[in-house]
């Protein structure tokens, strides 16, 4: 059950988009279109559950004083063969994502699993919450690709929607910014979540894991 619950909860309850917040750079430039939202999710799920496995098993080997910057590398890795993969099978996805494709090495989303997660859990835990970040990612995208395609260029998936009238705001940075508050808004009304009382360190999520934090309640 606790595999089942390390799996979902990136999902929804803390989708690293939708709750975390983390990853705007690729969600708010590469979704002008769904298939360049699926792309950019999987291969960055890719890297991300293979980069989890590795760390996972070299957690006791990678001394702490340098395990930063072996992260990047062992990531790295893996962003340089999807990137091979992509240009020589998927020409023209690989086109699209253009330099985002290689900025998922220092992917925030990447590097905080590494941190908070694959460098303390087990093989398996670790892979399983790769894989579900990576897909919580991956429908955030989805999702904001469908809407800013159908929306600003009245298709879906290449598909022409001739009853839609583009509105071209949509594909736009600023419509891109809208769609992204729309979602999160609804997401954070579906999940009952309430904005905290107080802005600050006290109503951050992660608080209780910052090191500022604790460096002043000492």
């Amino acid at each position: 059950m606790s595999n089942f619950k390390e799996f979902t909860k990136g999902l929804i309850k803390e989708n690293p988009t939708l709750v975390g917040l983390l990853g705007m750079c690729p969600t708010l430039a590469v979704t002008t279109q769904a298939v360049n939202g699926i792309g950019m999710g999987l291969a960055t799920t890719f890297v991300l559950v293979c980069s989890n496995i590795v760390i996972s098993l070299l957690k006791n080997i990678i001394p702490k004083t340098v395990k930063l910057p072996c992260y990047i590398v062992i990531i790295a890795g893996f962003v340089t063969l999807i990137s091979f993969l992509l240009h020589g099978f998927i020409p023209d996805l690989y086109s699209a994502l253009g330099t985002f494709l290689n900025l998922i090495t220092v992917n925030c989303i990447i590097l905080g699993r590494a941190e908070m997660f694959a460098c303390k859990n087990k093989v398996i835990p670790s892979m399983l919450d790769g894989l579900g970040m990576g897909l919580g990612f991956t429908l955030a995208l989805f999702l904001m690709g469908s809407i800013r395609e159908i929306m600003g260029s009245a298709s879906w998936m290449g598909i022409k929607l001739s009853f839609i009238h583009p509105t071209s705001v949509f594909v736009m940075s600023a419509g891109g910014f809208f769609v992204l508050g729309i979602i999160i808004a609804l997401v954070n009304k579906i999940a009952g979540k309430k904005p905290p009382k107080k802005i600050g360190c006290a109503g951050c999520p992660n608080a209780a894991n910052c090191a500022s934090v604790r460096k002043d309640e000492e």
